[in-house]
């Protein structure tokens, strides 16, 4: 299946004859099967015609708004896909705190020693001593693991994920180096590329998790808030290092961006690509996303890190029916 990003400013995206088509301002053309589509993501200011709006509802194809820095504005998404009684046991599970706490342990390890990996991989290149900053992330890990409750959990992962940026921060090219964790908005290229990268994954998540008949918003681990899709949040936590934050070090330590691939807003704070850089970006995550990987335990050859997700989301689906934590598996890389 295809994914169709449109990020060129004044570009209209419509439907002729049984393909999608991309209308650029300067006139070029690009089209796509219509039988291949599954989401199209558009980043500011894109058209779509009311015939291609129409196609995507019978189709099944989401399409996501984003502003043209990543922020996220809504979707589009028929109602083909849900499932009254799945949704209902999802929210009979919201009230059996064993299986929350024991899914909270399962997603939040297996998100530590993920972390753990990439730190090797990139320590290992820049020839950097890590072994303190590894045995405290071990020892956040088997607490996590012996956590009594999901608080006791979350804050384990935080203290592991100071560890785990402070050590990022040495890994970096010297040039792109960060002080740590900075949100809405990025305040260096590197937060600025998994900032982006962390608000793909979890829209497209939220796709993956209604088109099962769950609802997005009925979450487990992180607590409910306001118009946030809390199950994608707490289904992407295993994914962030394996996927986002291993594609934003391979580019800035590859020199495939550079510093003038980011500008700095002049009307608010921040950092964010500029439009060629955004676009590198855009197609090394989605040649991430389409990479085979055997990094699931629970099935013996490879599959694409995008439709691990999907697989993932159906594990989800069989624990929350048999109300087995253990139906669940993370993904865990080596």
């Amino acid at each position: 299946m295809s994914y169709l990003y449109v990020c060129e400013q004044g570009a209209c995206v419509g439907i002729q004859g049984n393909r999608f088509q991309v209308k650029y301002k300067d006139g070029m053309l690009k089209s796509i099967p219509a039988e291949t589509l599954e989401v199209i993501e558009i980043f500011g200011k894109v058209q779509l015609t009311t015939q291609c709006v129409t196609e995507c509802l019978k189709r099944g194809v989401n399409v996501i708004f984003y502003s043209v820095n990543g922020a996220y504005f809504g979707r589009l998404i028929s109602t083909t896909h849900v499932n009254v009684q799945r949704q209902r046991k999802q929210a009979e599970i919201g009230n059996n705190e064993t299986f929350k706490l024991e899914f909270s342990r399962k997603i939040i390890s297996a998100k530590i020693r993920n972390q753990m990996v990439v730190l090797r991989r990139y320590a290992r290149r820049r020839d950097v001593n890590i072994d303190r900053p590894m045995v405290e992330m071990q020892i956040m890990q088997k607490k996590v693991i012996c956590a009594n409750t999901i608080e006791q959990v979350m804050g384990y992962e935080g203290t592991a994920a100071k560890i785990y940026f402070k050590m990022l921060s040495l890994l970096i090219d010297p040039e792109f180096t960060f002080s740590g964790r900075s949100r809405r908005p990025p305040m260096d290229p590197f937060n600025s590329l998994i900032s982006l990268g962390y608000s793909i994954i979890l829209n497209e998540l939220y796709g993956k998790i209604e088109g099962k008949g769950l609802n997005p918003y009925f979450g487990i681990m992180h607590k409910d808030r306001e118009k946030h899709p809390t199950l994608a949040s707490d289904l992407m936590e295993e994914w962030r290092a394996v996927l986002i934050d291993s594609t934003a070090l391979s580019m800035l330590n590859g020199h495939e961006l550079l510093l003038e691939d980011f500008y700095s807003g002049s009307d608010c704070p921040g950092v964010f690509l500029e439009q060629e850089g955004f676009k590198k970006y855009i197609k090394k995550l989605e040649g991430k996303f389409r990479t085979d990987s055997r990094y699931l335990s629970y099935i013996e050859y490879a599959v694409s890190f995008r439709r691990a997700l999907d697989f993932q989301i159906a594990q989800f689906v069989k624990a929350i029916e048999t109300e087995n934590v253990d139906e669940y598996m993370p993904i865990e890389i080596r």
